[in-house]
This record gives structure tokens, C-alpha cells and sequence, in this order.
């Protein structure tokens, strides 16, 4: 599937058309309560979670998985793999994507728009795809996209595992120029989960290599870091590699919690695991189904 974004919003003439990858649906086997779009993270696509999504004790939740184009990645030194919007790296000072995030953003949006009045609709998802559910988050508090373009759709729940908020140095000025936005974010119900410190240890270097076994772009920026960094520093501890998510920082992960606290986020859970990786675990899973039920006032595990 195309989108195209414009990147200037009104009277700019500048866009790209992205080319989205397929969508993956798990119905729900239950009665039909709530839908939520689950993004998947850097280099993956959309079915890897939605085969998780299937065991999930969450039968009143219909699941959209999509999966995103193709494109080089500046992180990965022009590697072209699956990708939201275009990353260098996870620094307040890097340039934000907004032309990838808006397209992305009103992907998203466009899967949501078709489902029934009566059905609660929730964004999640993991590493780029949580940094793009935040995005989502934010859009919906300012009533547009960063481009200026309406935002159509009211989000009952956002969740992100293991990502970072996009944008956080543009917010405030957004927040300022935003009509009443502290009302629409403080009703909003968000969950993060993160990894927190832990030293390294063999099994837990066994266990992350393995997760990312599927994943070459995960693959290939743990064998740069392992290798490149002790080359760079001389002084370089090698538990502070492993000292959390080895993708995406713990730090920024409470960064993203905090500020969007600071903009008026009232309703936000932050979860930690320590030693977690960048993957999940059943720990973090469990977390997921319960918070989604409670928020959503899910009925469980019964069927209609």
C-alpha cells in the first residue's frame, strides 16, 4: 500500500509516496470491544507480533499488524531495511524524520479509520514502532500531525516497548500553539515498558543474541558495538554496553516518560525490567494484557 506525505503541510508542494509492506490481522475471538495497531521495530515486519498476538489473553482485541516500507536507514549506514522514518541516532540534537513520521502517523490512522463507533482504538508498539505510537500519542493532543494536517482519530490507548518519544524538543512549542492539549493528554491512558541496568553476564549475552537472531539490522548493530567500541575507548567498560536495552538506551526511555509527563501526560505508567534486553519477555507480556484489559474495561476471557 502507497501514502503519501506532504512534508511542508499547506502550500507546500514537496512529497513523498512510501510504499507500506503487508498488514497482518488477528481477529478477535471474542466479543469485538477494541482495536489496536501494533508497529513492529527497525528491519522486522508485521507478522513476527502478530504470531505473538495469536496466544494473548486478550479475545476482545482485534490486532493490526502492519509493516513498513523499505527504505536505507542513516543508522545503519544506508542499510535498507523495513522502517517507519529515517533514524540517524536516538539524540535530542538529531534531526527529526517529520515527512517518514507523518506518512507513518496517517497509516496508521487510515487502519483505524474503518472500524466500528462503538470500538475502543489503541497504537503500540516496539522500538521504532513505540517511538511511532508516542508520535501517534502526540498527534492526536495537538489535534494534527507535525505537519498541520488534521488528525482524525481518538486514540483510547497508547502503549511502547522499549522505544523513545520522537520530536521532544519541538513539543513545547507545539503544546503552546495547540488548543487546550493538557485536556486531551491527560485523559490519555499510556503504558511504556523498558529495560533497566544489569551487568553482563554469558546468558544474558546468549539470550540477546538470540532474540535478535531474526532481525539483521538488530544483529548487525550489536556486532558493530561489540567490536567498534573497546577500539574507539581504551577505557571502555564492556558491562556499560550491556548495561539495559543495548538498542535503545534505558535513559531515553525515562527521557520520553518524563516529558511527556511534563506536557500534561498525567496518565502514563512507566514499567521497568532489569536486565531486559531490547525484546520482551512474559513478564513484560503479562503487563500488557492486564493494563490493556483494565484500560479498555475488556471482559476477559469471555466470548460473545
Amino acid at each position: 500500500m502507497s501514502f503519501g506525505s506532504d512534508i511542508g503541510g499547506a502550500g507546500s508542494t514537496a512529497a513523498t509516496t512510501f510504499e507500506y509492506g503487508w498488514t497482518y490481522v488477528v481477529r478477535p475471538k471474542g466479543k469485538h470491544q477494541a482495536t489496536i495497531v501494533w508497529l513492529h521495530g527497525l528491519g522486522d515486519k508485521g507478522s513476527s507480533w502478530s504470531q505473538l498476538f495469536e496466544t494473548l489473553p486478550l479475545p476482545n482485541i482485534k490486532w493490526i499488524c502492519p509493516t513498513a516500507p523499505t527504505r536505507p536507514v542513516e543508522a545503519l549506514g544506508g542499510f535498507s531495511c523495513t522502517a517507519w522514518f529515517e533514524v540517524g541516532e536516538l539524540s535530542e540534537d538529531a534531526a527529526d524524520d517529520l515527512e517518514g513520521l507523518n506518512a507513518s502517523a496517517a497509516h496508521v490512522a487510515n487502519l483505524l479509520s474503518t472500524e466500528p463507533p462503538d470500538v475502543k482504538l489503541g497504537v503500540g508498539g516496539f522500538s521504532m514502532g513505540a517511538a511511532m505510537a508516542l508520535y501517534s500519542a502526540t498527534c492526536q493532543n495537538l489535534g494534527r500531525y507535525g505537519n498541520g494536517n488534521p488528525y482524525p482519530i481518538k486514540l483510547s490507548a497508547i502503549v511502547g516497548l522499549s522505544g523513545w518519544l520522537p520530536c521532544s524538543r519541538s513539543l513545547s512549542t507545539w503544546m503552546e500553539e495547540s488548543q487546550e492539549p493538557e485536556l486531551h493528554a491527560a485523559s490519555l491512558p499510556i503504558l511504556l515498558c523498558h529495560g533497566s541496568d544489569c551487568q553482563l553476564n554469558p546468558n544474558v549475552v546468549s539470550c540477546r543474541f538470540s532474540s535478535c537472531s531474526s532481525k539483521p539490522a538488530y544483529r548487525c548493530v550489536l556486532l558493530l558495538r561489540m567490536i567498534c567500541l573497546p577500539l574507539l575507548n581504551p577505557v571502555f567498560d564492556i558491562n556499560s554496553m550491556f548495561s539495559a536495552d543495548e538498542i535503545v538506551a534505558y535513559e531515553h526511555g525515562e527521557k520520553s516518560a518524563q516529558t511527556l509527563a511534563s506536557i500534561g501526560f498525567q496518565n502514563l505508567t512507566f514499567r521497568t525490567y532489569d536486565g531486559l534486553g531490547h525484546y520482551t519477555i512474559p513478564e513484560e507480556t503479562d503487563e500488557l494484557c492486564n493494563w490493556l484489559t483494565a484500560t479498555l474495561e475488556l471482559e476477559g476471557n469471555s466470548s460473545g
